[in-house]
């Protein structure tokens, strides 16, 4: 296809890691800056390190590992007000991406309990207001569950996505490594206590995991959107679901081909395809973009070219993407709410 996206639309990006968007270049002097020893001295080496490469791909759980390194170079709250004012200003320059939500898990920044967890949650949003000060953009921020992590861990995350609401958390969500002690239906009753504070919810789902895993995820976390979400398209009843509740999937294209969670673009047609014939919506993003090298508009210009979206698909994507997020819908909340009660266990439901 000749045509592109014009470079004036404002674009939506509803799923970026903070662990994969920051170039590596910045990477390397935060790295420094704070005396962290690197395995190599080369900065070409270090590059190698923490991006995927052009052309290059790597199994799922080899594209995990390469947060080892990003996430503990963020690992304090002077590298993540760094990295959260770069990505999101860096985004509006490079893509004119105006509603900017990322996602990362602020307890795999403080140093296994050394740094303190709100000082850090602190630094972000501290990022974010002074890339709002410098760009007309409305970023908003993601705390991400762990699969991998004890239930009372990631119940203090989602307490702080509660207390920080009013500060610039948008949503929760829950990511990570697939996990045999992972239970959809144990955290039921704490997605519905977020959501009854107003944050959004997204679940990473249909990705890596068991197909039958998304039709659970709808049914019992009821989420405003699912992270990925590609391999839902093998399962009828969960497209029927996901229609009917109207949630939105945040498809990575490039991030699912070099994870190899798709085998090439024909099976990207094809999912797409399904996604359109059972009137699910869907909004583009990049996963991560300078870890995987690629930016939105890359995305979409593939897609573009491929034949898989016409541009006038990528603007309806786009709107979509502008309507679902969790930083537009934040300004029709309710703005009374009662203070979260520190004490207050939420109780697991069972399956």
């Amino acid at each position: 296809m000749s045509r592109l996206l014009s470079r004036k639309v404002p674009l939506a990006e509803l799923h970026c890691h903070l662990g994969a968007a920051v170039t590596p270049a910045i990477m390397w002097g935060i790295a420094h800056a704070q005396g962290i020893k690197l395995p190599t001295k080369d900065y070409w080496e270090f590059r190698d390190l923490i991006t995927v490469g052009k052309g290059g791909s790597k199994s799922f759980d080899g594209y995990l590992e390469l947060f080892h390194w990003t996430e503990l170079i963020q690992s304090s709250p002077l590298a993540v007000e760094r990295a959260v004012y770069e990505v999101v200003g860096g985004a509006y320059r490079k893509n004119n991406i105006t509603t900017m939500e990322l996602r990362f898990n602020p307890m795999k920044r403080n140093r296994g309990g050394e740094q303190d967890l709100d000082h850090i949650i602190a630094a972000a949003v501290r990022g974010m207001d002074r890339a709002m000060l410098e760009y007309p953009v409305k970023p908003g921020l993601i705390f991400c569950l762990d699969r991998a992590f004890p239930y009372e861990l990631n119940e203090i995350i989602a307490e702080k996505a509660i207390t920080w609401r009013d500060r610039g958390v948008v949503g929760v969500d829950v990511a990570g490594p697939e996990s045999a002690t992972f239970r959809v239906a144990d955290y039921r009753g704490l997605m519905r206590r977020a959501r009854q504070y107003g944050l959004g919810i997204t679940i990473h789902t249909g990705e890596a995991g068991p197909i039958e895993e998304v039709a659970r995820v709808v049914e019992l976390l009821e989420p405003d959107r699912i992270g990925h979400g590609v391999k839902a398209a093998y399962d009828p009843r969960a497209m029927a679901a996901i229609r009917e509740r109207g949630i939105v999937l945040e498809i990575c294209p490039t991030s699912n081909l070099n994870t190899r969670v798709v085998s090439g673009w024909d099976e990207v047609r094809w999912i797409f395809d399904t996604l359109r014939r059972n009137d699910v919506r869907f909004t583009i993003s990049t996963d991560g973009p300078e870890m995987l090298q690629t930016y939105i508009r890359d995305e979409l210009a593939t897609l573009g070219r491929l034949g898989i979206l016409s541009v006038e698909e990528q603007e309806e994507a786009m709107r979509i993407g502008l309507g679902a997020s969790f930083v537009q819908n934040a300004s029709d909340l309710p703005a009374a709410l009662r203070e979260p009660e520190p004490r207050e266990v939420v109780e697991r439901e069972e399956a």
